[in-house]
């Protein structure tokens, strides 16, 4: 299709709404235009060849797509031959996030960037409350887009959901990829077990301390909510509340953006109808660990399969989960490395870093 093809379609998109919730738009000051609007303008910002279109699954949900391509005809030969680059977001994020990174990335190769489903300005279809299922249709609809785009083998990145996600398709799929790359992966550890205190001698000294019995109410209340159920019950104050709760988003962009354009993307991004954050609570536990922890099944990853794992330093994803999958794989290629002064968003917090070490990952390959 052609960029003005996929132009055009994507102008005839039409707003989502769901059901008897349908009131709900009218009240919360979002919509897909608007979200639409706020990513051109963060897409703007690219110097880049961008071919951007929703790519249609056969069951009819639509994956929206970028594929940035180096404006030189002479390496778009070379690039033809390299091992494209596919980046998978993070939970309530989106492709505009990767604003600091796609054209540093598609100097030497295609990079490819899409909106999980649910999440962005992909389908939001609804997602079963089992975890194992809920997995399974993130991962379906990955391989549907990738067969769909016809690309044989790739580099596949995630960032913290998408990192889960991408250790979870490479594991059923790992004929497509070439190389596995994890940036600050959620869902990996196994959660903690309380110890009791005065049990295990010694090992006593490591007392959890109970939190207020308040505290264990409101955790059991918002157990019932979607994560970002909020945001959306704060109607024409969401906005506000994303500024608020998340000025770091403004910050990691002022360069680009001396406004909320940032933060009105994440806005956008999350104040639709709840679709992948369904299927993100159904797969995680309370306070963000997941069901099924990745560590116990990394093992099924190939012995051949490359693995790098990339974390902020100063984030709060636990870094040591890096050394245990290690640790797990053997002798299998695991390398484990730490960006100084990032944190969770390592891609934003330290771009020319994080292009600098994934450029070389991907050189590896070819």
């Amino acid at each position: 299709m052609s960029p003005a093809n996929a132009a055009m379609q994507d102008e005839t998109d039409t707003e989502q709404t769901s059901g008897n919730w349908s009131w709900w738009p009218s009240w919360r000051p979002t919509s897909m235009s608007l979200l639409k609007s706020a990513e051109a303008k963060i897409l703007a910002c690219l110097q880049n060849d961008v071919w951007s279109r929703f790519v249609t699954l056969p069951n009819q949900n639509r994956i929206w797509t970028l594929k940035v391509t180096n404006k030189s005809v002479r390496k778009h030969k070379d690039q033809a031959a390299q091992t494209p680059l596919v980046m998978v977001h993070g939970f309530g994020g989106g492709v505009g996030l990767w604003i600091r990174n796609l054209d540093a990335l598609s100097c030497s190769r295609t990079v490819y960037a899409f909106d999980l489903l649910g999440f962005g300005r992909s389908s939001r279809p609804s997602f079963p409350s089992d975890a194992s299922l809920a997995e399974e249709q993130f991962i379906t609809s990955i391989e549907q887009w990738r067969q769909s785009l016809g690309l044989e083998r790739m580099i596949l990145l995630g960032h913290s959901l998408g990192g889960y996600l991408a250790t979870s398709y490479t594991i059923q799929y790992p004929e497509r990829v070439s190389h596995l790359i994890l940036v600050d992966a959620w869902g990996f550890p196994e959660r903690p077990q309380p110890q009791l205190q005065g049990s295990g001698g010694q090992g006593s000294e490591v007392k959890r301390v109970s939190p207020p019995r308040w505290v264990k109410a409101l955790v059991s209340l918002f157990s019932f909510f979607n994560p970002l159920a909020i945001i959306r019950a704060a109607g024409p104050w969401g906005p506000g509340l994303v500024n608020r709760f998340r000025p770091d988003f403004k910050r990691k962009f002022e360069d680009l953006f001396d406004d909320d354009t940032m933060t009105q993307y994440i806005y956008h991004c999350n104040a639709q109808n709840p679709s992948g954050e369904v299927g993100f609570k159904a797969m995680s536990e309370s306070l963000g660990w997941a069901k099924r922890p990745m560590v116990q099944r990394v093992h099924l990853l190939p012995p051949s399969m490359p693995v790098s794992m990339l974390y902020g330093a100063l984030s709060w994803v636990e870094s040591s989960t890096g050394n245990t999958v290690a640790q797990i794989r053997g002798k299998s290629p695991t390398s484990v490395m730490l960006i100084e002064e990032a944190s969770h968003h390592v891609y934003a917090d330290q771009p020319e870093e994080f292009n600098r070490v994934v450029e070389s990952i991907c050189n590896t390959v070819d």
